[in-house]
Parts: structure tokens; sequence; C-alpha cells
């Protein structure tokens, strides 16, 4: 399961977007036991680099919409999401977050790789956006592999 899925359960648990960093960390280590506090801290650090927390006056603030984040009943996150993920596959939790098929992506991004002679990055960011998939910042990182091209 991806990132945003165990970042959103401290804000629905509690009904908002705003939790105090101790909060958060007690949510999912004490509440939830998913994470020690110092990976809960990591996760917090991940998902703030990702763009989906913001840290404002000690506190953490989803810069998502938490109540739109559907999350199983047997859901418990996988101790994988907290290392860091390289652009290629951000993307490709981003096309299978929007419904599409893990490895028909996989596949399509590596035929435009070869196709287009670019960076797996590059072509998996195209590859979403004609999918009409949203990376944003995963694009961006996507795009620095290109070099400049002035």
């Amino acid at each position: 399961m991806s990132l945003d899925v165990a970042v959103a359960v401290p804000f629905k648990q509690q009904g908002t977007t705003r939790l105090g960093e101790g909060e958060f960390v007690v949510a999912l280590s004490l509440d939830r036991d998913w994470f020690s506090p110092d990976q809960a801290k990591r996760l917090i650090d991940i998902a703030a680099g990702r763009g989906l927390l913001a840290r404002e006056d000690g506190e953490v603030v989803a810069q998502f919409d938490p109540p739109a984040v559907d999350v199983p009943d047997e859901y418990e996150p996988d101790e994988s999401i907290l290392r860091e993920q390289s652009t290629f596959e951000r993307i490709l939790d981003a096309l299978v977050a929007a419904g599409h098929d893990k490895r028909d992506a996989v596949a399509a991004v590596n035929e435009k790789q070869r196709r287009l002679g670019v960076s797996v990055e590059a072509a998996a960011a195209l590859y979403a956006r004609q999918q009409g998939v949203d990376v944003g910042d995963a694009a961006r990182g996507a795009k620095a592999t290109l070099g400049d091209e002035d």
C-alpha cells in the first residue's frame, strides 16, 4: 500500500487535517503499533519530502484531503514505505493508485523508454501524463534526468 494511506490514517482518526507532530507519532506508533516512534518520525520526513505533509509550528499539516483516501479495513503498512523511493517508483505508485495495472504500466513505460531513448523516469512521467495521472514533483525529478537542454 502507498505512503498516502499510512499518512492519512492519523488525520482520519482525529477528523482533522492538522496534528501535533507528537500526536501523529503516537497515532502510528502507540495507537496502531505500526511503527516505532523513530520510524513514525521518519515517515513524517518522507511524507513531507513528497509534499503530502507540511510542518508548521510543531504541527504536521496534510497537504491532501485525508477523508478522500480509502483505507482498507485490514490495512497495515509495510516498513518498505520508510525507504526513499526512486522517482520511477513514485510515478508507478501514482499510476497504480489511479487504478492502472502495475504490470501493464511498467510494460508501457519500458516500451516508451525504448522507443524515445529517454530515462525510465522521463518515460514514466510522460506515460503518467498521457494517462491523466498527476505526478507533480516526481515529474520534475524526471525532467532533471533529461539534463540541460539549452
